[in-house]
């Protein structure tokens, strides 16, 4: 479901009547201010009932409830099209790619033919254990998006520092600074080695996509390199992140019945799901 951008008094659907280039250039070159907001409960009721008339039950992934409406609009839309428990929403406490591997995991395990409720019992296990972290060339448009809440500590960073932030319980929170954009990268990559049995890796970016391929190069040199993902903010999230934007997402690895797995032990059981091959990951609407 795309969400709604909106520059001056024209409206246009996220990834469909606007790209991201189109965005950042209306946003840097033209100076325009954007505006976003979620699709309304009747677009989703139009959604769920075409896919019931395709299918059984529907996983609906949603961002993070506490910076966006699409979690309230999906609900909504799922009552609408009287749905009743052949529909999950799910709130996946993210965004961008945090959002996309929760959803990829969903997608792998509806191929493996788990049933809806063990899927959703995964995806709750899951999402605490799904991190990601931001540099920014600035925090001005979250802040004129109403979308930085904790963050705002970190307002005031002079031009030669890039602020980081970090999605903590749905909600952005500071990371702290970095000198140089060199030096940001640097700490993503330490968030990376620093975390325990990671499964899949996203990196994503707003309007450098050489510094996302260093990233991955750099990632790969310890991480699998079939496990990572390279995307692009997708409008509705680039007019918050803005020009500059660089991410990266990850998702540890838990059991099938919860329990995180701990270095030098083994699991109790873990889903054995299949491969998924996916198009080239772009994640417009997330």
């Amino acid at each position: 479901m795309p969400a709604y951008v909106g520059f001056g008094n024209k409206t246009y659907r996220d990834g469909v009547d606007i790209s991201q280039d189109e965005v950042y250039q209306k946003m840097v070159n033209e100076n325009i201010p954007a505006t976003t907001s979620q699709p309304p409960p009747a677009d989703f009721a139009d959604v769920y009932k075409k896919l019931l008339k395709e299918t059984d039950e529907i996983v609906s992934i949603q961002a993070t409830s506490k910076l966006s409406g699409l979690y309230s609009s999906a609900l909504q839309g799922k009552d609408m099209a009287s749905g009743g428990n052949r529909i999950a929403v799910v709130d996946s406490l993210s965004v961008s790619m945090g959002l996309g591997l929760i959803t990829i995991l969903a997608a792998r395990m509806a191929k493996a033919e788990e049933s809806l409720s063990n899927i959703i019992e995964e995806l709750r296990r899951s999402i605490p254990h799904t991190h990601l972290w931001g540099i920014f060339d600035t925090l001005k448009y979250l802040l004129r998006g109403g979308r930085i809440g904790k963050a705002k500590a970190l307002l005031g960073s002079v031009l030669s520092i890039k602020p980081m932030l970090t999605m903590r319980d749905g909600e952005l929170h500071p990371a702290g600074i970095a000198r140089t954009r060199a030096k940001g990268i640097e700490r993503l990559i330490n968030n990376l080695k620093n975390s325990v049995n990671v499964q899949e890796v996203a990196v994503v970016h707003s309007t450098t996509p050489d510094d996302a391929q260093t990233l991955k190069e750099r990632i790969s040199a310890f991480f699998d390199r079939s496990s990572i993902h390279v995307s692009r903010l997708g409008p509705a999230l680039g007019v918050h992140g803005g020009p500059g934007t660089l991410v990266l997402a990850l998702r540890e690895k838990v059991t099938s019945l919860g329990q995180e797995v701990k270095e030098g032990e083994k699991p109790r059981k873990i889903i054995s799901l299949p491969s998924l091959h996916l198009p080239e990951l772009h994640f417009s609407r997330l």
